[in-house]
């Protein structure tokens, strides 16, 4: 079968001849339809930080996880050939043409429409689930620092929950437009510093109840820790790229701030709401996929999402 394999930093292959996985039971095999693009999977393609400690060539397939494909072979009662689905590929293997999969990380999905849009829901799936951990929102005063695919998610439905308020931080001025066009109240240029003095002034003084830190780089987890007032709450949700990563120990000990980190791996119990979310129109979020391109462009289609090129937000790969 074919897979994307990055075989050194920055250095996509195209492989045709990967053996098919053995079904298991309990699992499905899925048939790749689309597959997008995971910021998460930018740290080791670039080989940043501890990313860059770790061997080439990947394992073919890997990182991909955010899946749509059609079941092919089925171990699983209830799941039989044909259906299209939300899949979550075991071993994180989704970059190839068939993959295993099993629930909770197996959803149906409608056929019809525009079913590439639907690969949306995997991302807000870890969205979900962050928010199932942070409490209520509603009449609160947030800040999301990083406007990439993650935190414009994340701005949507925060403002879809009732948020008084949602700051999008940036330091690309195009990727602010989005967080304007995705709910966000206010948007801050960190492209300049002065964040946490703008971020005082559009709030009166008071700072924010909860900050979201989805980015993974230092300089964002610092931006985040100084945003929340006095007893409020820091969301670390972007992958580390680095160990340590500066933390502000002193902003945080006087903040008496909180301090609730998730972890997207565990998302699959929130793919079905996630899914419908998407299917009923909840959340609007199929114009962030601004690129569809085809399996032997996958070295393009990563190199766009590393270098945030030609206005990139969500990148998919059409099998």
């Amino acid at each position: 079968m074919r897979a994307v394999q990055m075989v050194a930093p920055r250095k996509i292959a195209l492989l045709d001849d990967v053996p098919e996985p053995v079904l298991g039971d309990g699992e499905v095999l899925v048939r790749t339809r689309y597959v997008s693009i995971c910021g998460s999977t930018m740290a080791p393609y670039v080989a940043v930080g501890r990313w860059g400690e770790m061997p080439y060539p990947k394992l073919p397939g890997w990182d991909g996880h955010e899946s749509i494909g059609t079941i092919v072979a089925s171990k699983l009662p209830g799941w039989e050939p044909g259906a299209l689905v939300l899949a979550h590929p075991q071993d994180y293997v989704g970059f190839a043409e068939v993959f295993r999969a099993k629930p909770p990380g197996l959803v149906r999905l409608p056929e019809g429409g525009d079913v590439a849009s639907l690969i949306l829901a995997q991302p807000l799936a870890t969205v979900l689930r962050a928010m199932s951990r942070l409490g209520p929102v509603i009449d609160r005063r947030c800040a999301v620092v990083g406007q990439g695919s993650m935190g414009l998610i994340f701005t949507s439905l925060l403002r879809h929950l009732g948020a008084s308020q949602v700051i999008g931080i940036d330091p690309l001025s195009w990727r602010l437009e989005w967080a304007k066009r995705l709910g966000a109240t206010d948007a801050v240029d960190a492209s300049q510093g002065g964040v946490e003095e703008a971020v005082r002034g559009l709030t009166k003084g008071a700072m924010v109840d909860l900050s979201v830190e989805a980015v993974g780089l230092p300089e964002a987890l610092v931006t985040a820790v100084h945003l929340p007032r006095r007893f409020g709450k820091v969301c670390v949700f972007g992958v580390p790229r680095y160990d340590p990563m500066g933390f502000p120990i002193e902003r945080f000990f006087r903040g008496e701030l909180e301090m609730i980190a998730s972890v997207g791996p565990d998302c699959a119990a929130y793919f079905e709401l996630a899914a419908k979310m998407v299917v009923d129109g909840v959340l609007n979020l199929a114009p962030m996929i601004t690129h569809r391109l085809p399996w032997s462009e996958a070295q393009r289609a990563f190199d766009l999402y590393a270098d945030r090129a030609d206005g990139a937000i969500k990148v998919v790969l059409e099998a």
